[in-house]
């Protein structure tokens, strides 16, 4: 017969090992894992966040190792629970526990099906697809909000504009342009001048960017490139500027002098220059003269078709002085006008008298002089 030990050892502790072991697989299959979207589809660069309930049917706590495997190895990711980073999850009967997984996707990223895994260890698995849509770049974008702006030549053009690192580094931006010559470009991230600019990786800024074109500048269509370039990294914008011209006159003599003598009831000829120090072509420029009353004035040509912007014309003005005006200065307006704009000089006549009343005043002087000899000695001895 059996003795008592034995009994145990034969019928009892098998029995009892099946017992225990059917629990354990009863638990571990009470753990799983779920997510709503097990496969997706995104662009390079995106930031995915998973929503993973880890549910416990069963009728005890079950606890679980959890850990991302296979995940591709530039990829970034955290898990966490409850605020957590998540390591270990205990789950009450009948209850779930949520964990978030973020994984970001870098930019330069070969189109296609890659897989992961997240597991609860000796419990389940979850795997996770992601099919990136595109071929991805390490690349940098600079856009602007409104690349065109149309002013006239003495007012600043303002762009804002937003660079966007798409790689997958922090990146220091220096910031350059291959304006025309004479242009001047200010830029200005965060509002202070600078001349680079340090962003984050998957982030922008944005950047004012001031434009100044030259002084004579003519009207017309110009483009000024900027640039943003690290070594790894170059984005270009090109920035229009639409300049609708300035009008300008200045009205001058060749040497810059603007005094003259002149003998009254003479001519004399003032030669002129007109020039145009605006950015547009002036068309009919017309020649006019304030002067005062009993004087002459006549311009060759009275009317000049056409100065192109930044050239200059000859013209002469004919002056005649007052033939009863006497010695001193007196002062001639010559200007230059078009509908658009107009200038003037002033200019400083100074008048003599004719040479022969000069000689005729002192033969009279001359003539008083020998009346009053004359008379002197005729009648001074009486």
């Amino acid at each position: 017969m059996l003795d008592r030990k034995q009994i145990l050892t034969y019928f009892f502790l098998p029995l009892l090992l099946i017992i225990v072991t059917g629990s354990q697989a009863a638990i571990a299959q009470s753990l799983r894992l779920y997510t709503p979207y097990p496969h997706i589809t995104v662009p390079p660069g995106e930031t995915i966040d998973y929503s993973i309930d880890l549910i416990n049917n069963g009728g005890g706590i079950a606890t679980a190792d959890i850990a991302v495997e296979g995940i591709p190895e530039r990829w970034k990711h955290t898990l966490r629970s409850g605020g957590w980073n998540a390591q270990s999850i205990s789950v009450l009967p009948n209850d779930k526990k949520n964990l978030s997984l973020k994984v970001d996707l870098p930019y330069d990223i070969e189109k296609g099906v890659y897989t992961f895994r997240v597991i609860a260890r000796g419990h389940s698995v979850l795997p996770l697809v992601v099919e990136v849509s595109e071929q991805g770049t390490v690349k940098t974008v600079f856009t602007a909000d409104q690349a065109n702006m149309q002013g006239h030549a003495d007012t600043n053009f303002n762009y804002r504009t937003k660079l966007e690192n798409q790689t997958g580094e922090k990146q220091l931006y220096s910031l350059s342009s291959h304006a025309p010559r004479g242009w001047t470009v200010i830029f200005k991230p965060n509002y202070q001048q600078a001349s680079s600019v340090e962003i984050e990786p998957g982030q922008s800024k944005e950047i004012q960017i001031e434009v100044k074109a030259p002084y004579n500048v003519k009207a017309g269509k110009y483009t000024i490139p900027v640039i943003a370039g690290t070594g790894n990294s170059t984005a270009r914008l090109e920035l229009e500027a639409d300049v609708s011209g300035s009008f300008g006159l200045e009205v001058s003599t060749p040497t810059g002098r603007l005094s003259e003598k002149i003998t009254a009831g003479r001519r004399r000829n003032i030669e002129l220059v007109v020039r145009n120090t605006g950015s547009t072509d002036l068309n009919s420029v017309r020649m006019n003269a304030s002067k005062p009353q009993g004087w002459e004035v006549t311009f060759t040509p009275d009317t000049i078709p056409l100065i192109a912007a930044g050239e200059s014309a000859q013209v002469k003005a004919q002056v005649r002085a007052y033939n009863k005006a006497i010695p001193g200065d007196y002062v001639l307006t010559l200007s230059a006008q078009t509908p658009e704009t107009n200038s003037s000089a002033s200019f400083r006549m100074n008048v003599k008298t004719p040479l022969l009343w000069g000689w005729l005043g002192i033969l009279i002087i001359l003539g008083t002089i020998g009346t009053v000899v004359y008379l002197f000695r005729k009648y001074g001895r009486r």
